[in-house]
């Protein structure tokens, strides 16, 4: 029988134990643990899933990689036309984890209304182009259609339909200059289809989403030809080696950039943000330690005479060490389980009632996102668990100096 963890049974279930002197200084290690448990669920959670979020958000624009032709030029718009015979397209077989490929052109224009007007980009997808991002922005409407051949359905963001006092079935002109400024510039008519808000302002204020036959009409271009193709991977984590996979086997005409790299200010970003939150899990482990060493210690010198007693009766040093690590494996379980139901709680409540919003200037999102995982959770509390312990094995030496003649006479 494991006499150690039942005399620890019986000392946290007698009622002297909880109205003694420690019972204080245990209920504050207990919330320490608690409130650190909340801290740490909290920072992980929407730590990843900002960086999810924003990361989705970038994809959504631009793929995991694009494909273009080597040339001077570093603006959004398409210049030089690319083939789009390519052997690489519409399955690039070549390289492993590569789940889509898509041509698309870009082309800027002016918005041009009765008192308004704005700048943006018009982005001409084609049927191969893959709405799935954009069906999680969709706020009013629907997806354009792009089966007739000059379709003049837009997608439009949010704010610039704000701005221009648009709706769902509004029509409105672009104009687009052309290369000699002496000539007249093209007129396209659109009609607003679907209203989109990513949250990514940078980004919505600059993209307007339609036919791509207009792009290849307005430039000149043949029926094949696009601006450049985006790719999608299976594995983000695997970016940059599928990056220089896809590079590897592409022509040599051919320049790949990863998104990584193409907006790596906010990718930079995303790794002050984790260390940021590794600083805070430390931080909160170390907090949660020190007021459990605190706790331990009043136990110990509260049982002072108990220890005595159990060293006459023969029990070892390591025995009686043990006997206190139960009793403070307990108190961290506690602090455990009551930090993850308030955690738990404040997470689902974030993700399906969008309590704490953010503003999308700073963070590229409207909301806190959270991101909910089993297997972080558990992680956090396996490692707050066995970190605490570790640290309680110190102040656990105490008992080895407690002399049993002299704790027997103490009172």
């Amino acid at each position: 029988m494991n006499y150690e963890y039942f005399i620890a049974k019986r000392l946290i279930g007698s009622k002297a134990y909880k109205s003694s002197v420690s019972a204080p200084i245990i209920k504050i290690g207990i919330a320490a643990i608690a409130i650190g448990i909340v801290v740490m669920m909290i920072a992980i959670a929407t730590g990843i899933g900002l960086q999810q979020k924003i990361r989705d958000k970038v994809v959504a624009f631009n793929g995991h990689a694009t494909i273009t032709n080597y040339d001077s030029n570093n603006s959004q718009e398409s210049v030089f036309p690319i083939s789009i015979n390519q052997e690489f397209y519409p399955d690039f077989k070549s390289v492993d984890g590569v789940s889509h490929v898509q041509g698309v052109a870009a082309k800027f224009g002016v918005i041009r209304t009765e008192t308004d007007f704005e700048g943006v980009v018009y982005k001409g997808v084609g049927q191969d182009y893959d709405w799935q991002y954009f069906k999680e922005f969709l706020i009013d409407g629907q997806l354009p259609s792009l089966e007739k051949k000059w379709s003049e359905e837009v997608l439009i963001s949010q704010y610039l339909a704000n701005r221009l006092g648009f709706k769902v079935g509004d029509e409105f002109q672009m104009v687009f200059a052309k290369n000699d400024p002496e000539k007249l510039p093209n007129y396209l008519k659109c009609k607003v289809t679907g209203i989109y808000n990513s949250g990514f302002q940078d980004l919505d204020k600059q993209y307007l989403i339609g036919n791509l036959r207009h792009i290849q009409r307005l430039n000149q271009w043949e029926s094949d030809q696009i601006g450049n193709f985006e790719v999608f991977i299976d594995d983000f984590s695997q970016i940059q080696e599928k990056g220089i996979e896809i590079h590897q086997n592409t022509p040599s005409t051919f320049n790949t950039i990863t998104v990584t790299d193409k907006y790596a200010s906010i990718f930079e970003w995303f790794t002050i943000f984790i260390k940021n939150i590794n600083g805070i899990i430390g931080i909160m482990i170390l907090v949660a330690g020190i007021n459990m060493i605190t706790a331990l210690l009043v136990l110990i010198l509260e049982r002072t005479q108990m220890i005595g007693i159990l060293k006459a009766l023969g029990s070892n040093n390591w025995s009686i060490r043990k006997l206190f690590i139960y009793n403070a494996s307990y108190l961290i379980l506690l602090g455990l389980f009551w930090g993850n139901l308030i955690g738990l709680a404040l997470l689902f409540a974030q993700k399906y009632l969008k309590l704490f919003p953010l503003d999308p200037s700073v963070y590229y999102v409207t909301e806190a996102p959270v991101y909910i995982s089993f297997g972080y959770i558990l992680a956090l509390n396996v490692g707050t668990l066995v970190l605490c312990l570790i640290m309680l094995l110190v102040p656990s030496y105490i008992i080895t100096k407690i002399s049993p003649v002299k704790a027997i006479r103490f009172t």
